[in-house]
């Protein structure tokens, strides 16, 4: 069984590469584009849970956040490049997506189902606030104070304003990875005490084993990109189809490029280790704005492309919300039901009112 399900998550990159090579001379059926993206990212689940048991935590799932944000980053620097419609606002709408996708959505539902399966479960509390502090840190100073700031009129930072914000946006995140990984590992380790932790004691796999499901992964996570790319425009008919306002395209294709590091994180909680999911979750969302912030804002000052960061009113108070109700759900070490519910009720209330603003 496990020869046939890694021989399957080898096939699978290939299978989605050669489906998109194919799409470059025939029109692909949608149905088999979202065939093949969910193969791809069950496939680089699979491939990045190998990594992170071969590596150790918080470095496995520190691999898989930075690699879905530098190819989502890939995408959206093209898509900047190429001066779409919307091209100005593409960055702020896809990093706020994926900040509320993920410490909403996808913290809510582990936290739900690990609840469900595990009545209440616990975590190293001093790295999770330690990345909450970060993460607050780098949503206020890149998506609400340029709403605030007198050089340039509008929700956007000066050209000095802005190379200033990107450095200290990179900095933070250096900084916090250095912590993560070097400084206070232990503070971002699954605790080994709890019941349902025991891969950890599975043999891991070889060098070779690992750099072979490494170069998979890249191979997946960067298929699920342009298919998700792919399938935006049957997403974009869809959505005016339906009357629903054009930030809702964005919603929807940052879901479906964060879904690699939501099932891992959502298997994660389910085998009761709730640390490896919010390591998951929180270092998708610092590396989300770490990295993506920076970048976009190198390309405007290089380019001369325009770029607004600042948030409008009703996303502002949703954002503040959310910082709140993440520092007490994640402020004493246990989770329980009822958190995991109040995460859900604002990731609802968030997707409606982007659909009825």
């Amino acid at each position: 069984m496990q020869n046939i399900l890694r021989q399957w998550a080898v096939a699978m990159p290939a299978a989605a590469w050669i489906l998109i090579a194919a799409s470059l001379g025939v029109k692909i059926p949608v149905a088999a584009v979202a065939v093949i993206l969910i193969g791809a990212v069950l496939a680089a689940v699979h491939h990045a849970e190998l990594i992170a048991h071969r590596i150790g935590e918080p470095f496995g799932t520190l691999v898989l956040a930075v690699a879905v944000t530098v190819i989502e980053l890939g995408l959206i620097v093209t898509l900047m490049s190429a001066a779409e419609e919307g091209a100005a606002t593409l960055a702020r709408d896809t990093v706020f997506a994926a900040v509320m996708i993920i410490l909403n959505g996808l913290v809510g539902i582990c936290i739900f189902v690990g609840a469900l399966r595990h009545r209440e479960q616990v975590f190293q509390q001093t790295g999770v606030s330690a990345a909450l502090a970060t993460l607050c840190a780098l949503t206020v100073l890149t998506l609400v104070l340029p709403n605030f700031t007198l050089s340039e009129p509008g929700p956007v930072y000066s050209a000095s304003q802005l190379g200033f914000v990107a450095v200290v946006s990179f900095l933070l995140y250096a900084t916090f990875i250095a912590v993560q990984t070097v400084a206070h590992r232990d503070y971002f380790l699954p605790d080994k005490h709890v019941a349902g932790d025991h891969e950890v004691h599975a043999a891991p796999p070889t060098n070779r084993a690992a750099w072979l499901s490494f170069g998979c992964l890249l191979a997946c996570l960067g298929a699920v990109v342009i298919l998700a790319k792919k399938l935006a425009p049957p997403i974009e008919a869809g959505v005016e189809a339906a009357g629903a306002p054009q930030a809702a395209v964005g919603v929807i294709i940052a879901a479906l490029v964060l879904m690699p590091e939501s099932v891992a994180a959502v298997r994660a909680s389910v085998a009761n280790r709730l640390q490896t999911s919010l390591n998951l979750g929180l270092g998708s969302a610092l590396a989300t704005i770490g990295l993506t912030i920076p970048a976009v804002a190198g390309l405007s000052l290089l380019a001369g492309l325009p770029i607004a960061l600042g948030l409008d009113t009703k996303s502002t108070v949703l954002l503040v919300l959310t910082l709140i109700v993440s520092t007490l759900t994640l402020g004493t070490g246990r989770t329980t039901v009822l958190q995991g519910v109040v995460h859900l009720v604002i990731f609802a209330v968030y997707l409606f009112t982007t659909v009825v603003p």
